[in-house]
């Protein structure tokens, strides 16, 4: 008997695991990582989680954080709370080190906002709005920010999302909430969209991690992603950051292990797929 409790793989496992928990309860208030930080909408979220939650910890990421004047700022101002890491979601190893320096640090996640997006660059990309305007190079460098780069950060932000989900926070699961626009609704838009956080999310629910995967639609909102696109938009319908976060934020705070796959817009109306 006792050659077998030295042995066997999922005994050996449970001090790692009891580890990873009392690391993750040093941080009162929960772990949240915002990715996609460095303006708009990802800032506004940093911002807010750190304001309105006096002792939670706040991971931001972003390409070139040294150039993210107003995280940085941020930064001087939440010192001991924010915590600021280079990701670039086109490129794998920054993800992977990323995960590194959260599990070393923190142990645990209890939210991940994946809020990185491009809708157009001028001379590279512009939005398909017709058949005729559709190019491969558009499409895929499209699909690799949108996309691929966040279902890569869920994939090595998972592990600590499991822990994230048991303790922590005063929500019964950990949250991966992934931003999109409407167009990501096939149901609402006829028109396709991101399948993957479904996916995930039957996946999260097949092997009952304590996780919650939803989408978000954060209205049109005035950043410089959509400004480009405003010109048709109510002046009633063109959202400030604050606003549009508030209610996510209000949306993320209440969500249930139920809501997992569940597509949301930002007063919490449930959009179909």
């Amino acid at each position: 008997m006792r050659f077998f409790l030295h042995t066997h793989p999922q005994l050996m496992a449970i001090p790692m695991r009891l580890q990873s928990f009392a690391s993750a309860q040093k941080w009162e208030g929960g772990v949240s990582m915002v990715q996609g930080a460095s303006r708009g909408i990802g800032l506004e979220f940093v911002k807010q989680l750190l304001e309105k939650n006096g002792k939670g910890h706040v991971i931001a990421t972003c390409r070139n954080p040294t150039k993210a004047t107003a995280l940085l700022e941020l930064k001087n101002q939440f010192a001991e709370r924010l915590n600021v890491l280079p990701l670039d979601v086109t490129v794998e190893s920054t993800i992977e080190e990323s995960a590194r320096s959260i599990t070393e640090r923190y142990g645990s996640l209890n939210l991940l906002i994946n809020a990185s997006g491009i809708l157009s660059i001028p001379s590279v990309l512009q939005p398909e709005t017709t058949l005729s305007k559709v190019q491969k190079s558009s499409m895929m460098l499209a699909y690799e920010v949108n996309a691929v780069g966040p279902i890569l950060v869920i994939k090595h932000m998972w592990p600590l999302l499991k822990v994230g989900g048991l303790l922590g926070t005063d929500r019964d699961v950990a949250v991966v909430a992934n931003i999109s626009a409407r167009v990501g609704s096939i149901g609402d838009n006829r028109l396709g969209g991101w399948h993957m956080t479904k996916t995930i999310s039957v996946e999260f629910a097949r092997k009952k991690d304590p996780i919650a995967c939803i989408l978000l639609h954060p209205g049109t909102v005035d950043t410089d992603l959509s400004r480009p696109f405003q010109r048709n938009v109510p002046a009633e319908k063109l959202f400030a950051k604050e606003f549009s976060v508030q209610k996510l934020l209000n949306i993320i705070n209440n969500a249930k292990q139920r809501d997992n796959g569940k597509f949301f817009a930002w007063d919490g109306q449930e959009i179909p797929w």
